[in-house]
């Protein structure tokens, strides 16, 4: 058992959870506030396809855009302002979350996340983006910027599995994603991933594979969303025509233990669900119930007597 390890587990937790993560590494509590640099996405504009992925509705992720503000300093002075409110908390990580945020030429990339991490309680930057948008170019500079700054580069890997990338669309297949892995991880920039659980078609063993094969990588953390269904998205038309079903919460909840036991037990446990603002969502219910879906992820991992970790580098 390593240090870490042994540090979330003498704590009562059975992964590691990302607050604990943040309060080691920063020595106490930091907030992510999303920001909205205004990029596009190759598999919206036409450089790999036009219609986005199945599941994905911009306006739902994008509030910066929905608020109407302008410069990154305008939306992380509105962020800690709301989050204030609620949270003594005096550092943020920008989270530059809606689109594909490397897509971009590398002077505007410069200039966003510069202007980012010079507002002084700014403590370092997420970045989410796809692995077909990720050129050396790109990486050498993200390289470079984190020998000073505490610098993610979160990848939406979603599934190992290339047909099911063929039917979220993504436009890639699971090849793109290793290869952006290996590119990222010989620069030793840290690296987070996203999943998504219980897409329609894949079985128990599919899952497991993926599970083992993220497990092998160097990543500082990951983040688990089931698959939802949002208005005016084309995953939304096939529900409603009744051509896909999604799991229950009991079933997720199995799901994401199944991968947490095969996971390093010192990647971060960045999000245990999805989550989606009432408007937008049209199923399952139980994503409106964030916390009891941890509540119930954490019940069944006592009842299982297991941990993240558990069958690492194992099966």
């Amino acid at each position: 058992m390593s240090k870490l390890e042994c540090d979330w587990r003498s704590e009562g937790h059975r992964y590691f959870p990302l607050g604990m993560a943040m309060r080691k590494e920063f020595g106490e509590a930091v907030w992510k506030i999303s920001v909205d640099a205004h990029f596009s996405c190759p598999n919206v504009d036409g450089t790999v396809g036009t219609g986005g992925c199945i599941f994905c509705n911009t306006h739902s992720f994008s509030p910066g855009r929905r608020m109407g503000l302008e410069s990154i300093t305008d939306q992380i002075e509105t962020g800690i302002r709301q989050l204030q409110r609620r949270h003594h908390v005096n550092k943020y990580i920008a989270y530059f979350q809606p689109s594909t945020n490397t897509y971009a030429p590398l002077d505007y990339l410069k200039k966003v996340f510069e202007e980012a991490l010079n507002h002084p309680q700014i403590a370092g930057l997420a970045i989410g983006t796809r692995p077909d948008a990720v050129p050396d170019k790109i990486l050498d500079y993200l390289a470079n910027l984190s020998q000073n700054h505490w610098i993610s580069l979160e990848i939406g890997i979603q599934s190992t599995k290339d047909e099911s990338l063929r039917f979220l669309r993504r436009g890639h297949d699971f090849s793109c994603c290793e290869d952006a892995i290996r590119r990222i991880t010989e620069r030793r920039i840290r690296l987070g991933i996203h999943l998504i659980l219980g897409i329609p078609g894949e079985t128990r063993e599919d899952l497991l594979r993926t599970a083992k094969i993220v497990g092998s990588w160097d990543l500082s953390s990951i983040k688990f969303h089931h698959l939802y269904i949002v208005k005016n998205t084309p995953l939304a038309d096939l529900w409603e025509e009744g051509k896909i079903q999604l799991p229950s919460c009991s079933e997720y909840v199995e799901m994401v233990i199944d991968c947490l036991e095969r996971l390093s037990p010192e990647t971060v446990i960045d999000r245990l669900s999805g989550d989606m603002s009432p408007e937008y969502l049209i199923a399952p219910s139980w994503t409106a119930e964030k916390h009891r879906a941890r509540q119930l992820i954490e019940k069944r991992l006592i009842e299982r007597d297991t941990w993240q970790g558990k069958f690492h580098k194992m099966d």
